[in-house]
This record gives C-alpha cells, structure tokens and sequence, in this order.
C-alpha cells in the first residue's frame, strides 16, 4: 500500500488539511473541484441569499447529483461492455465454426482432386483402349 499523504488545500477560501493514500495532485483537483462547484452555484443569487448552512448543503447536493449521473453513465457503460465482450465471444465462436467448416471443406476438395484425377487417368486409359480396339476394327 502507499505512503499517506497530507495536502493542504484551499477549499472555498479556508485552508483544510486532507490526508489520503492519494497523490497530493489528486487531492488538490478534488478541491478544485469542490472549488468549481462552489463558483458555480455562487452564480445564482438565490444561493446567496441562503445561509451557510443551506448552502454547504446545496452544494453537497450538486456534488452527489453529479456522482450518482457519472455512476448510471458508469453502469451504462458496463452493461455495453458486457454485451461486447458477449458480441465478441459469439464472432469469436463463429470464427473459429467457419475455420473449421472450410478446413473440412479444403480436405473434401482436395480428395475431389485426388478422384478427379484418378477418374481422368481412367478415362484417358479408356480412350486409349478405345483408340486400340478401333485401330484393331480398322
């Protein structure tokens, strides 16, 4: 496991101390982003106008809507995937179907070949006898 780590971070205009087994650059862009979401909401002057209190828990509030959009958005993804990988693993077994139909049909050719030739051996000598039987007619 790593080293903890101690960062001293500036999070709406107070300086906190946050400990961690992070990096110290993770833990500053978390306050960045704390930071982001504060300036954002500071934007409305309805925030304002609410005390501290209401508005620490209004931002907490925008922090957790986006955590639990960046996790559907997660299980979306995880769930298509799983359906890749399964699309995968069915092209795979297809593939590996098809090699071997076209290895067996390479081996059927291949002694349609080998009966094809012995077949025109065969008829080459036939036609050969043909040719003596009607020399010998002749």
């Amino acid at each position: 496991m790593s080293e903890k780590t101690n960062a001293q971070v500036l999070i709406g205009g107070k300086i906190f101390t946050l400990s961690g087994y992070e990096s110290e650059e993770y833990l500053q862009k978390v306050a960045a982003y704390i930071n982001g979401k504060i300036n954002e909401a500071k934007e409305s002057e309805s925030f304002l106008r609410q005390p501290y209190d209401i508005q620490a828990i209004l931002t907490e509030l925008n922090i957790a809507d986006d955590y639990f959009k960046a996790k559907k958005q997660l299980d979306i993804l995880e769930i298509e995937i799983e359906a890749k990988d399964k699309e995968i693993y069915d092209l795979k077994h297809e593939l590996i179907s098809a090699q071997i139909k076209a290895e067996t049909n390479e081996k059927t050719i291949e002694e349609l070949r080998e009966e094809l030739s012995t077949v025109q051996k065969k008829v080459l000598k036939l036609e050969t006898e043909l040719e003596d039987f009607q020399a010998l007619l002749d």
